[in-house]
């Protein structure tokens, strides 16, 4: 195509409000409708419009200067926001030259004054045009999810991406499988590979250190399914966002499946892996990549790109598979399709109920048995060493003389209880984490300290309240220590609803018990305690385990997804 071809076809009008914007003559410079410039920068032609996206209409254009088709994208929001979007990719893409980022000519942002129907200016911006189909384009070719191979070659490609952008200090903020193209190799290519491109920068960001400068006054922006979610409550935004939307799109792929399809309805995780088949250290990366907390996500692109390059050498041999085995693998998963659609919704998603409420009840049944061990096997050790150790004589002789120093008020006729209450707390706290059916994490450490304080210290403002045989003594130490102790299980989200329900919950099954007439005392020692006080303390915090269990159980199957399906995030 030559400029000759272009004054004797038909052109584009790009006023957004003109009636008859198409055709227009070659040879004109106004718009006979409107009155509107058609020769942009003395060197533009729009050709045809291609579609809309966001607040911009997108246009191809002859660029009569290097004798080449582009893309203009025209502002047709009239908003502030929509103005301060469009500015931000016209200086991040006029600031960046990486083939995997569109480039944008020199002075390709401008602005053209319109007059009809009334006088303002419409922000235009030239890239060149990416000859290819997007990734979303791409998965509708696969129900099934994309092959592997494809997929960690365009993962690779994306990292390389980010961790150029990142190191000038540039985040995304909205990748997502229409948001990655594939250019077209050249025919004159040495190597036919396809490019992988990052477009849409309208909500590109420049960060300082870890997090977004200004975060307040920063653009709210997210794609429901891709974003985090800092992004989504408008909080602090820095690279870790822009691996969470990547993990998410590499699993669409691999899958086929949006991620809200994939996510579970109690803790909003995503359940991908049974849906294809993939090497298991780029499934652990990939739930690394979209954890909640932003700290236990990779910390920059290079750790991924290390961990890309060990598992790349293990996934070629996908590609030498015999065809016969790949035709037979697909006609199963086809066939499996067909088997489910045909036996209906209705019937699956009361399979599905139904195995989840079994599931959550062998989950419960097995946290209460490991939480009733952890609390026994710890009450006995803290026995031990509360009355047969030297730590326990020290520890009582420091509670008995120096404590009350340091707090005249405090008094207590039996110090060694607090070893036997700290353990105690540790055990629990121990059962709680080795049954990992809360979907917390397995931090031994720190709910082994928190156990320990939170018990300790409950018993401690326990010998505040008088007198020792009202019920008011025990409900406290409940409140205190069940509280804490929740704090540290590593509990991924929604910390305090777990934290509130557990303590209070435990705290009203135990006040209802007592209105019935049920003798719970808040435990106290005698000097020469026998076997009979052991077994009695084994069995008391035992049902404490047992009862917070129960309530962190209510609080991760029902509470908490209603608090999801609320919006609370």
């Amino acid at each position: 195509m030559v400029l000759f071809q272009i004054n004797q076809s038909a052109v584009n009008c790009i006023n957004p409000n003109c009636q008859r914007p198409y055709p227009q003559p070659g040879g004109n410079k106004f718009c006979n409708s409107c009155g509107t410039q058609l020769q942009l920068q003395d060197r533009y032609y729009p050709l045809q419009a291609l579609g809309s996206g966001g607040f911009a209409q997108i246009y191809t254009v002859w660029d009569a200067k290097t004798q080449t088709e582009k893309v203009l994208k025209v502002l047709v929001e009239n908003s502030p926001k929509a103005l301060e979007l469009f500015i931000q990719e016209a200086e991040v893409l006029s600031s960046f030259r990486n083939p995997g980022v569109p480039e944008v000519d020199p002075d390709g942002y401008f602005q053209v004054n319109l007059t009809n129907p009334k006088q303002h200016l419409l922000a235009c911006l030239v890239m060149e045009k990416i000859d290819g189909q997007n990734l979303e384009e791409i998965r509708r070719n696969y129900p099934q999810g994309c092959p592997e191979d494809l997929v960690l070659n365009w993962f690779t490609q994306a990292v390389k991406i980010l961790q150029e952008l990142h190191k000038r200090q540039i985040i995304h903020r909205d990748i997502k499988p229409s948001n990655l193209m594939l250019r077209n190799p050249s025919t004159n290519a040495a190597m036919q590979t396809e490019q992988l491109v990052l477009i849409d920068f309208g909500g590109a960001k420049q960060f300082s250190g870890a997090i977004l400068r200004s975060p307040s006054s920063s653009t709210r922006l997210f794609s429901s399914g891709y974003s985090p979610p800092e992004q989504i409550v408008g909080g602090n935004v820095g690279p870790a966002a822009d691996f969470y939307a990547l993990g998410r799109t590499i699993i669409e792929l691999l899958t086929g499946k949006h991620p809200q399809e994939l996510e579970d309805a109690i803790t909003g995780e995503l359940k991908w892996r049974n849906y294809c088949h993939v090497n298991s250290d780029l499934a652990d990366l990939l739930d690394e990549m979209i954890q909640t907390e932003v700290r236990s996500r990779p910390a920059h692109a290079a750790i991924i790109q290390k961990r890309l390059l060990k598992i790349a050498p293990k996934t070629p041999f996908r590609r030498s598979q015999p065809r016969l085995f790949i035709q037979l693998k697909n006609s199963i998963i086809q066939s499996c399709v067909q088997f489910t659609q045909a036996v209906g919704s209705t019937t699956l998603l009361t399979v599905q109920i139904i195995f989840r409420f079994l599931f959550a009840c062998f989950s419960t049944l097995w946290a209460t048995i490991l939480v009733w061990i952890g609390s026994t096997i710890g009450t006995l050790i803290g026995f031990l060493l509360a009355y047969e150790t030297k730590l326990g004589s020290f520890l009582a002789e420091f509670i008995t003389v120096k404590l009350p120093e340091l707090i005249p008020s405090f008094q207590t006729s039996y110090p060694q209880e607090i070893i036997i209450y700290g353990v105690a707390g540790l055990g629990t706290a121990w059962g709680i984490t080795i049954s990992g059916s809360f979907g917390q994490k397995r931090r031994f450490l720190i709910a082994a300290l928190m156990g320990v304080i939170s018990y300790s210290l409950g018993w401690m403002v326990c010998q505040f309240i008088k007198p020792e045989d009202s019920p008011e003594g025990l409900i406290a130490w409940i409140l205190i220590s069940v509280f804490l102790l929740t704090l540290g299980l590593g509990l991924r989200t929604h910390y305090i609803a777990y934290a509130f329900i557990t303590a209070f919950g435990t705290a009203n099954i135990v006040a209802a018990l007592i209105h019935l007439g049920i003798d719970i005392p808040l435990l106290n020692f005698s000097s020469q305690p026998s076997v009979f006080y052991l077994f009695h303390h084994i069995a008391f915090f035992g049902f404490i385990g047992v009862l917070i269990s129960l309530c962190l159980s209510f609080s991760y199957y029902l509470v908490v997804p209603c608090l999801r399906w609320l919006g609370w995030r």
